[in-house]
């Protein structure tokens, strides 16, 4: 599995669909990558197991929340779950760009 690469990621949260440009870097079991969204731009850091990617981001807008992420990659496709923590999950759909 190789996640490498940019992607297109959408997140479906109960505020509408928030998208955002991903860049990723994997090195054996970890990750680092940059998101790029209207919301500001991020560095992050995150783990690698077999085809599924971890990570958790601290955001300030629209409120301040830490999401945490868990992302399976499949080819040119990313699905997972974003935790939104005290507002539930949302699901995550990317797509390698």
């Amino acid at each position: 599995m190789s996640a490498d690469g940019n992607w297109k990621i959408t997140i479906s949260t109960p505020m509408g669909p928030q998208e955002m440009t991903v860049a990723i870097a994997t090195q054996g079991e970890t990750f680092t990558g940059k998101a790029q969204s209207p919301m500001g731009d991020m560095d992050f850091s995150g783990k690698v197991a077999g085809d599924t990617l971890t990570w958790s981001a601290d955001i300030t807008k629209p409120m301040p929340l830490t999401l945490e992420f868990d992302a399976k990659v499949e080819g040119d496709k990313m699905t997972g779950n974003v935790k939104l923590g005290a507002f539930g999950n949302a699901p995550l759909n990317g797509t390698r760009i």
